[in-house]
């Protein structure tokens, strides 16, 4: 089986021994991705709704640099600290991916990396 690493400036570079993606057999698998501004690396202002559309719009990027984009996209996995933050992550999250609906697992966790409320992967095909 052969790989290729996704590396795109438009998205956070990675900030640990991974890549931002992996392209294997036809499939796209990401990098969860958090609230990170590719500009400054900083994390973006504001709540769950302001974190989560940075984290969509970084995914994005991730796919775009692996010539894909979210209407492509067959699995998510959304990480959240909070599930009170469940309601707000998911209409910024609607918007992002409109009528398609790929299948998708939310799961509560005790912390994310700075301190971040939402994180998300994507696995998509090309």
């Amino acid at each position: 089986m052969t790989h290729q690493t996704v590396a795109t400036e438009h998205a956070p570079k990675a900030i640990g021994p991974y890549s931002q993606a992996i392209i294997a057999n036809g499939f796209i698998y990401s990098a969860g991705q958090i609230a990170l501004n590719p500009a400054t690396m900083e994390i973006v202002g504001g709540g769950i709704r302001e974190q989560t559309e940075r984290v969509l719009q970084n995914l994005e990027a991730v796919l775009a640099g692996a010539g894909s984009s979210m209407q492509k996209v067959v699995k998510t996995t959304v990480f959240l600290v909070d599930m009170q933050d469940f309601t707000a992550m998911n209409e910024i999250y609607a918007r992002h991916f409109g009528d398609h609906k790929p299948a998708r697992s939310t799961v509560a966790v005790s912390g994310l990396p700075r301190g971040v409320r939402v994180e998300i992967e994507v696995v998509a095909t090309l």
